[in-house]
């Protein structure tokens, strides 16, 4: 990618990220949250193809930490899937991501349904086991979009379920694996604890 398209892009995603920390941290009413998460990807890039009726769901954890507002709210997030691109003898795969993601997320009683998008890392790795001669890792920038619901048990524990898309900006190159797009992509569905302070 170009020196000047890749500059952009991280002063895009420091702009947005400085303006809704800013508006959050403005908020008396915040609420802080760490949210750990178990899931699987699928679609795309991903071993299972849909989201339903795979056989060979790879799963992915992480951990999301931030803070809603009653209406806006901020997240970082983190997440690391083992095996991303399926199993194959003699080859071994992965894919992290670092998201950092504006969120919609209105207060209705105890429910917050929500809606997200934002930007950050997508990190790709492919290994060749016997000698490790063939290994390949990517760093892109890339995107995500997604939403799903919060529902508080407590005014301080709740529930998170989550569905969101990941693609790349840059092209990766994996060795061993076909992918369907050299810009990587995928989805990921995924389940939550959720703990507000």
């Amino acid at each position: 990618m170009p020196k000047h398209i890749r500059g952009r892009s991280w002063l895009a995603l420091v702009a947005v990220s400085a303006a809704f920390i800013a508006a959050s941290a403005t908020d008396a009413r915040a609420q802080g949250f760490v949210s750990p998460f178990i899931g699987y990807d699928f679609g795309g890039d991903a071993s299972c193809p849909q989201i339903t009726n795979c056989q060979d769901k790879r799963m992915n954890y992480g951990v999301a930490l931030g803070t809603m507002g009653p209406i806006f709210g901020f997240e970082e997030e983190f997440a690391y899937a083992k095996d991303f691109f399926g199993t194959a003898p003699t080859l071994t795969s992965s894919v992290f991501t670092a998201m950092s993601n504006v969120m919609v997320v209105p207060r209705i009683g105890p429910v917050r349904p929500y809606l997200l998008g934002g930007m950050g890392l997508i990190k790709s790795h492919a290994e060749f086991t016997p000698v490790s001669l063939l290994t390949s890792d990517n760093n892109s920038f890339g995107w995500d979009v997604g939403g799903g619901v919060i529902a508080f048990a407590t005014p301080h524990v709740g529930v998170r379920g989550d569905i969101r898309y990941f693609h790349a900006f840059q092209d990766a190159t994996i060795v061993g694996f076909i992918v369907q797009n050299p810009k990587l992509d995928f989805g990921r569905a995924s389940i939550a604890l959720i703990v507000a302070f």
